[in-house]
């Protein structure tokens, strides 16, 4: 998959905040909606301190709950095949969450490729990021990259950065569940 660190970076953060916000099932088990505000808080900021090196504050939290819920509509309509609502739900987004590209520069390291202004706010930084990231790859050879788990009562998303492309799992817990599903329809059968 031929995407610079960054481009990738930011794809695979918004994979992580997908997963984390977004309610739904995973790995074979409900993945219900957080509790109460609390949970939400902790579920973004770990994974937006992971990130970033930022803590979400409590007045951020919704905000970014509902970019997590939009970029799910992105994942969910490439699983579809309908790269037509995907593209429309990005560049809904970039309108949105004012994405332009800018060169960042920190102290004393080199100048690198952001997709928001230098003083974006937390959401619309990290909203504006996550959406041009996966404009890059939906604009690419590598569209079909990105989906939501193949598994039976799993609708986590994944980027596949495999070599050969052919992903269709979130994880390997996922994967190895599916294939023992199938094996055990087989042998059901012939038995």
């Amino acid at each position: 998959m031929r995407l610079d660190s960054h481009t990738l970076g930011v794809v695979e953060d918004g994979v992580a905040l997908v997963n984390a916000a977004v309610p739904g099932e995973s790995r074979g088990k409900p993945y219900p909606p957080a509790a109460d505000d609390a949970e939400l808080l902790e579920r973004l900021d770990s994974v937006v301190f992971a990130a970033y090196r930022y803590h979400v504050q409590p007045e951020d939290a919704a905000d970014l709950a509902r970019a997590a819920e939009q970029l799910h509509r992105v994942f969910a309509a490439v699983a579809d095949e309908d790269m037509d609502a995907a593209a429309a739900q990005v560049n809904s987004m970039i309108t949105e969450y004012s994405a332009r590209p800018t060169l960042i520069r920190r102290g004393t390291q080199p100048w690198h490729l952001h997709f928001h202004s230098a003083d974006a706010a937390l959401v619309p930084g990290i909203a504006a990021a996550c959406a041009v990231g996966l404009a890059f790859v939906l604009g690419s050879e590598h569209a079909d990259r990105i989906g939501v788990c193949s598994a039976d009562n799993c609708d986590r998303v994944y980027l596949d950065t495999s070599r050969n492309g052919t992903k269709r799992f979130c994880s390997t817990a996922c994967q190895n569940r599916a294939k023992t599903a199938a094996f055990r329809a087989r042998r059901a059968t012939t038995t």
